[in-house]
Formats: structure tokens, C-alpha cells, sequence
């Protein structure tokens, strides 16, 4: 499954929107476990634009934590600074109310 390039427009309004977030999800020293899977599955289903914090070794183990996260969920990485990471999965069932993605998108 291919998924469609984002343009530049919509990935600088995603990291906008994304600037104000809270990480809602913590990889830790466990990495990526069962729990994490599930919390960050859940904060997509709700939210669709989540940061997620990576409490764990350096630039290149925090790469393979992104990656596996991307690969687990079905998620698109927005932004990675520092130890935060930004992901996105759109979910045209979730609530607006909840989103915190513009419709407009």
C-alpha cells in the first residue's frame, strides 16, 4: 500500500497545528511495547494529530522507534525534533469534536 505525498502546504499546516500538542504517548526504556501500541492506537483513533515523546538513546534509536511506531500503526510521520515526534493517521470516522485536524484539509 502506497501512500500519497502530502504537500508542502499541508505538512506545514499539520506541524502549525501539531505546535500547541501535548505528547499523549511515551516510549520509554521498555521501547516499543504492547501498551504503547495501544495508547498510541488509541490517541490516533481519537485524535489523528498526535505527539508522541521518545524517552530513549540517541538520534539513531529514536529513527527505529519512529519507524516501528509508523510501520505498527499505519501512521505518516509529520515532524521529528529532538526527543518529540509528530504522527498523523486520518480517520474519517473520528470525532470532530475531538480531532485535532481541520476538515478543511
Amino acid at each position: 500500500m502506497t501512500k500519497s505525498q502530502p504537500t508542502k502546504q499541508q505538512l506545514r499546516q499539520w506541524r502549525a497545528l501539531g505546535h500547541k500538542l501535548k505528547p499523549v504517548v511515551t516510549v520509554a526504556g521498555n521501547g516499543v511495547s504492547e501498551g504503547v501500541l495501544a495508547e498510541l492506537e488509541r490517541a490516533l483513533a481519537d485524535h489523528e494529530l498526535v505527539k508522541v515523546k521518545v524517552a530513549a538513546g540517541d538520534r539513531e534509536s529514536r529513527a527505529a522507534v519512529a519507524e516501528a511506531l509508523c510501520e505498527a500503526s499505519g501512521a505518516r510521520l509529520v515532524q521529528s525534533i529532538g526527543n518529540i515526534l509528530l504522527l498523523l493517521r486520518k480517520n474519517p470516522d473520528a470525532d470532530p469534536r475531538l480531532s485535532n485536524l481541520q476538515r478543511t484539509l
